[in-house]
């Protein structure tokens, strides 16, 4: 199962610098491109920070930490190898994500946010909606498919 978590985060990644490509060479001369008027529009940005923009500069200490933690999952994976399906696409999309993400930071200084909803004011990119989403079902996967916050009582009557 572990392999197919590392599957779904080298898709993940492909698919992300693939589009990161295409709105650097495709967006970045426009700026933006409304998709649906009031709801929905391409935006190029240079992100600097990390979520939502925050603690703008500091590279290479997201690029330690980023590394820290994809290093982290992936060891836990292979060492562990925590059974349900749940784990490994979780973990496939937060490794996935995290990676397109830390490439941009290595190249280019900065990661490429292109997704604007007017909802919801930060831009974002698809790395980041895989990291999000990923981060969602790991935690639907720890608090209903583990017996991490079972007491001993609990888990002895299982």
């Amino acid at each position: 199962m572990p392999f197919i978590a590392l599957a779904i985060g080298l898709l993940i990644v492909i698919i992300d610098q693939a589009i990161k490509y295409f709105i650097a060479t495709g967006l970045k001369p426009v700026g933006e491109l409304s998709v649906i008027d009031g709801l929905f529009k391409l935006v190029y940005t240079e992100n600097r920070g990390v979520a939502f923009g925050m603690f703008q500069n500091m590279r290479w200490i997201f690029v330690a930490v980023t590394s820290v933690l994809l290093f982290a999952i992936i060891f836990y994976m292979f060492r562990k190898r925590p059974s349900g399906k749940l784990f490994y696409v979780s973990a496939g999309l937060i490794i996935g994500g995290g990676i397109g993400n830390l490439i941009d930071r290595i190249v280019l200084g900065y990661v490429i946010d292109y997704l604007s909803l007017s909802f919801f004011s930060p831009v974002c990119n698809f790395a980041d909606y895989c990291i999000t989403i990923g981060v969602i079902l790991l935690v639907i996967y720890v608090l209903f498919f583990t017996d991490t916050f079972k007491s001993k009582k609990e888990k002895l009557h299982d």
